[in-house]
C-alpha cells in the first residue's frame, strides 16, 4: 500500500540526543477497503480506502449502497490510492504498520487553514503606505496605487491585491517517521503539516 488516510492531532516536541525535534502527531488508519477499481472496470487500478465514522442519517442513499458493498459502516472520508504491490478484498482493514516503519519518509497532503478575506500586508506582506503625514487617513496598510496610465487603462490580471487567503491543498514532502505506535493508531512525523488540529490529511510513501 503505498498510503493512509490519518487526523491531525497536534504538534509536540521529541528529545534526540539533546536535540528537540519539533514533530507532528497523526492518527493514522485504521482505514477500510471500500472500493477496488481494476483495469477491466474502470480503466485504471486503484484502492479506495475509508476513514472516520460518520453518521448513517448524515449519509446519503447512494454512499449507504457503497459502504453496504464493503459490509462496513459511513465513513467520513474517502481516498483512492493507485500505487500498490498486493491484492485487497472489499472490507479489509489497513493499519499503520502495513504501510509504513519507522525511519522512512512520507508526503503528508491537507487543506491550510483558512484565512478568509486578507489585506495586502497579511497575504502578499506588503508594507503598507507607511506614512501618516500629507493628510492621509487610514490609509497605512492599504496597497496604494495599483493602476497605470491613460494607457493600458486598465489593472493587469494577477496583480497581488486582497483576497481570499488560506484553505488550499497543500503536499508537505520528506517528513521522517521519528516513532510509531500501531496499538493507538498513532505516527509521529518531524515538522510540521498542513491542516488545523482534527483536520483530515493524507499520508503517501
Amino acid at each position: 500500500m503505498s498510503g493512509i488516510i490519518g487526523k491531525k492531532i497536534g504538534m509536540t516536541t521529541i528529545f534526540n540526543n539533546g536535540e528537540a525535534v519539533p514533530c507532528t502527531v497523526i492518527e493514522a488508519g485504521p482505514c477500510v477497503v471500500t472500493q477496488v477499481r481494476t483495469e477491466d472496470n474502470d480503466g485504471y487500478n486503484a484502492v479506495q480506502l475509508g476513514f472516520g465514522e460518520k453518521k448513517e442519517k448524515r449519509t446519503t442513499k447512494a454512499l449507504l449502497g457503497h459502504f453496504k458493498k464493503a459490509n462496513t459502516t459511513p465513513k467520513r472520508k474517502l481516498v483512492e490510492f493507485k500505487e500498490f504491490e498486493k491484492s485487497f478484498t472489499l472490507g479489509e482493514t489497513i493499519r499503520i504498520e502495513d504501510v509504513f516503519e519507522e525511519g522512512e519518509f512520507v508526503d503528508v497532503s491537507g487543506n491550510t487553514k483558512g484565512k478568509g478575506f486578507q489585506g495586502v500586508v497579511k497575504r502578499h506582506g506588503f508594507g503598507g503606505v507607511g506614512q501618516t503625514t500629507h493628510g492621509q487617513h487610514n490609509r497605512a496598510r492599504h496597497p496604494g496605487s495599483v493602476g497605470a496610465c491613460s494607457y493600458p487603462a486598465r489593472v493587469f490580471k494577477g496583480l497581488k491585491m486582497g483576497g481570499r487567503m488560506g484553505n488550499t491543498h497543500v503536499t508537505v514532502q520528506n517528513l521522517k517517521v521519528l516513532k510509531m505506535f500501531p496499538d493507538k493508531n498513532l505516527i509521529i512525523v518531524s515538522g510540521s503539516v498542513p491542516g488545523p488540529k482534527n483536520s483530515i490529511i493524507t499520508l503517501h510513501k
